[in-house]
């Protein structure tokens, strides 16, 4: 199962490092990674996605509220919470095909921000099914080059999940 873990950490050297380690210490991949600063310069937090039971997770999370520096831990799995990701295309569409790429993104509500004389840079963020229809759909297009970021998250209001 999927989790999406949030971690606030202090913004200090070797944090990134430490838990990174912690993971791949106990065989568990990293799918998505996301950090930055918070308001406060001083603290960054984590967005990690990873695989795993429930289990074995919440012994990650265990860990990781061991290590110096960690300041919460929160899966996202037990709180109602809104992610995205974003993500960067550079598509060449031929030539007969460029208002129909254009119509396409924009239903997804993508923002071309470049274009070349062959190419077009589109921005897209979204949640995970919405980047990865509109990926499946521009292929035909010609994708040149192709960035995604980790997902971001952020608790809901009523953070707590019914169970």
């Amino acid at each position: 199962m999927r989790h999406t873990i949030s971690i606030l950490v202090e913004n200090k050297f070797g944090v990134l490092s430490r838990v990174s380690g912690l993971f791949s210490g106990r065989g568990f991949n990293i799918e998505s990674l996301s950090v930055g600063e918070t308001i406060d310069p001083a603290i960054s937090l984590m967005t990690i996605v990873t695989s795993g039971d429930d289990r074995i997770v919440e012994q990650i999370t265990k860990q990781l509220n061991k290590l110096i520096d960690i300041i919460k831990v929160v899966d996202y799995m037990e709180v109602d919470h809104v992610e995205r990701e974003m993500v960067l295309i550079k598509v060449a569409p031929k030539k007969n095909d460029k208002t129909e790429f254009l119509k396409l993104a924009e239903i997804f509500r993508g923002r071309i921000v470049d274009s070349g004389t062959t190419t077009f840079t589109v921005e897209i963020t979204g949640d995970e099914k919405k980047i990865d229809a509109f990926i499946e759909l521009i292929k035909p297009f010609g994708i040149k080059e192709f960035v995604r970021t980790g997902k971001v998250a952020i608790a809901r209001e009523g953070v707590k999940k019914p169970k």
